[in-house]
């Protein structure tokens, strides 16, 4: 251990979830040390984490998590006791015209971080001192189950049915880590998760989109006839879900994580307008004017609802936001990055 302190390796820690949690769990916990490896993609934005930069219970590395001698590396140097996996390629429409970034990251990158742990706390045992917890934590989507109709939600049992090249991906890599501890006895669990939002997420994702387009006076771009349905999550709700489940989850079990907040992309964009007429009203008209369909996507599946009982009822959370009040923190965050630092 590093000063006495637990080494938790945090993959893909620049991306929007993980840099998120990162900033939460060094909040609540001093006697841990988090080693960042992130790629570094296109997606990923270390400025939420500047101020951690000096931190002693603080390291990033910029690498590929498919790179085995790197992790090894960074196992050997670091200790490290147990693994929080975001990493991972994450938007549909990319994972449609590039999938084998996605089978690479998200398969093969899965594959060389379980391989890695299970050689280092497994199969080197006399290494491991017991007060390790030597715990990998898989986060995942409810995108994995497919697509429901308009009833019905996606818990725990829910069959696999994934229908794009990112959601098969994130399919095959949560099937690898299962396997892995019921072949070798790894300490694992999976947390799959519906949409999230909040601060610091990536312009390209649906919500930020929406946000900047309407600041800008832009048509706001929505699939098809816009009444797909998601359900949202706070992004802060979620990283006190995964603190849940990595503490406290039972070995080899699945978490699912929703917000309970089902809206059609329609709804959703009407809801974040309204909310900007308000904060930011137009010299005429309303946001919502803006409002444009486009063109849909191959293989948009219409709706995702998540049945949190499990965690509920197990570990004891609750979502903290309604959508009202995480779309009004989260516009803020986006107000002041669009509007006063323009």
């Amino acid at each position: 251990m590093l000063n006495n302190r637990q080494p938790i390796l945090i993959t893909g820690g620049a991306g929007f979830i993980g840099s998120n949690f990162i900033r939460y769990y060094l909040g609540r916990r001093e006697d841990v040390h988090v080693v960042n490896l992130d790629k570094l993609t296109y997606a990923a934005n270390l400025e939420g984490l500047s101020e951690l930069e000096d931190k002693e219970n603080y390291s990033f590395i910029k690498g590929d998590i498919c790179d085995a001698d790197l992790v090894s590396s960074i196992f050997e140097e670091y200790g490290i006791a147990s693994v929080i996996h975001f990493a991972a390629e994450s938007h549909v429409d990319n994972s449609i015209e590039r999938p084998a970034d996605f089978i690479k990251t998200n398969i093969e990158g899965t594959f060389t971080l379980l391989q890695v742990a299970k050689h280092h706390w497994l199969e080197r045992q006399s290494g491991v001192s017991s007060d390790r917890r030597n715990r990998f934590h898989h986060i995942s989507t409810d995108e994995v189950y497919g697509s429901l109709g308009a009833e019905g939600s996606f818990d725990e049992t829910y069959p696999y049915a994934p229908n794009s090249p990112y959601s098969a991906s994130k399919a095959a890599a949560d099937f690898l880590v299962r396997s892995y501890h019921h072949t070798y006895g790894l300490n694992t669990v999976i947390s799959n998760c519906s949409n999230n939002y909040g601060p610091h997420q990536h312009g390209e994702k649906l919500i930020p989109t929406i946000i900047r387009k309407a600041l800008a006076e832009e048509p706001i771009p929505i699939y098809g006839d816009g009444k797909n349905v998601r359900d949202w999550l706070y992004v802060e709700d979620h990283c006190r879900a995964l603190e849940l489940v990595f503490e406290k989850g039972k070995s080899g079990e699945t978490y699912a994580v929703g917000g309970n907040c089902e809206k059609t992309n329609l709804e959703l964009a009407k809801n974040i307008c309204s909310i900007l007429d308000k904060k930011v009203p137009r010299n005429e008209g309303r946001y919502a004017d803006l409002i444009t369909f486009v063109k849909d996507r191959p293989g948009h599946d219409f709706r995702y609802a998540i049945n949190s009982s499990k965690i509920k009822g197990a570990l004891g959370w609750r979502p903290k936001e309604d959508l009202r009040s995480g779309l009004e923190r989260t516009i803020d965050h986006y107000l002041e990055k669009y509007i006063t630092k323009a």
